[in-house]
């Protein structure tokens, strides 16, 4: 029941940005991904599966987290005047993944984890 709840909430979430998209204020369509729904339930698993520790862990990651996102954000900024729009959006999406690759083995040695 859990898993399907999860599945409804993403699918009410792409709606919605589906129906901003077509809308005069289009640009929610950029704001919505960006509310907490996934982080919501990440939090609540972890909160009460593994404790606050780790809750408060999970939370410093989401904060460094915004890193990749914004890398996404401004290489998909420049590129979509020079690039068509899906090699920016696979470029941007290569530059999140270096991020958050980076970001991942900083975090790791940050925190002694292997």
């Amino acid at each position: 029941m859990n898993l399907i709840l999860k599945a409804l909430t993403g699918a009410i979430v792409v709606l919605l940005i589906a129906l901003l998209s077509k809308t005069r204020n289009y640009y929610l369509a950029g704001l919505l991904p960006l509310f907490p729904t996934f982080a919501l339930i990440a939090h609540y698993i972890v909160g009460t599966e593994r404790g606050v520790e780790a809750l408060r862990a999970t939370i410093l990651f989401g904060i460094w987290a915004v890193i990749p996102y914004l890398a996404y954000l401004v290489t998909l900024y420049f590129l979509i005047g020079s690039l068509r729009l899906p090699y920016a959006l696979i470029s941007a999406v290569l530059c999140w993944s270096i991020a958050a690759w980076i970001l991942i083995l900083f975090w790791r040695r940050w925190y002694g984890l292997n």
